[in-house]
């Protein structure tokens, strides 16, 4: 049940950091490389690259129904790398998720980058397992997964005469 811990730990990670933030970052950001990396916070009322923005209730409805189906994927599959995967990114989104309802649709971000006048848009730890669950899942997609080809095969009788 290696995949239940890695969705525990990671929403609690997410959890904590998200609680240290509105305890210590609010209107007091943090410089973690000068002119790179900043704490700052920052609430998200939108999905990914904040699109959706006031959509709570469509969003909620969605993460919800695709957590869903990964807890079923997850059950349903006994491939290692799989699971690792489905359970990065349900811890993730589960992380959000309970943002949203609990913050009146937003979620709290903060971590920032800039890349010369480039600021790349504000995540968390969730968005962190989110991201990386689906490059793994990428990966098991195209480099591990192996299509059952016999099922598709229809049998030949053999004849007996």
């Amino acid at each position: 049940m290696i995949w239940a811990l890695i969705i525990i730990v990671g929403f609690i990670l997410d959890r904590l950091s998200k609680m240290w933030v509105l305890d210590s970052l609010v209107g007091n950001p943090i410089i973690v490389v000068k002119d790179f990396f900043y704490l700052r916070h920052l609430e998200n009322e939108g999905a990914a690259f904040s699109i959706l923005q006031g959509k709570t209730l469509l969003l909620v409805v969605l993460t919800s129904i695709v957590a869903l189906v990964l807890i079923y994927m997850l059950v349903k599959n006994k491939q290692r790398f799989l699971r690792a995967s489905i359970s990065l990114i349900l811890a993730g989104a589960l992380g959000n998720l309970f943002d949203r309802i609990t913050r009146d649709g937003s979620v709290v971000d903060f971590l920032e980058f800039h890349f010369g006048s480039y600021v790349f848009p504000t995540f968390n730890f969730a968005d962190t397992f989110v991201v990386i669950g689906t490059i793994m899942l990428a990966i098991y997609i195209l480099f591990i997964y192996k299509e059952d080809k016999t099922a598709d095969v229809p049998k030949v009788k053999e004849d007996t005469k």
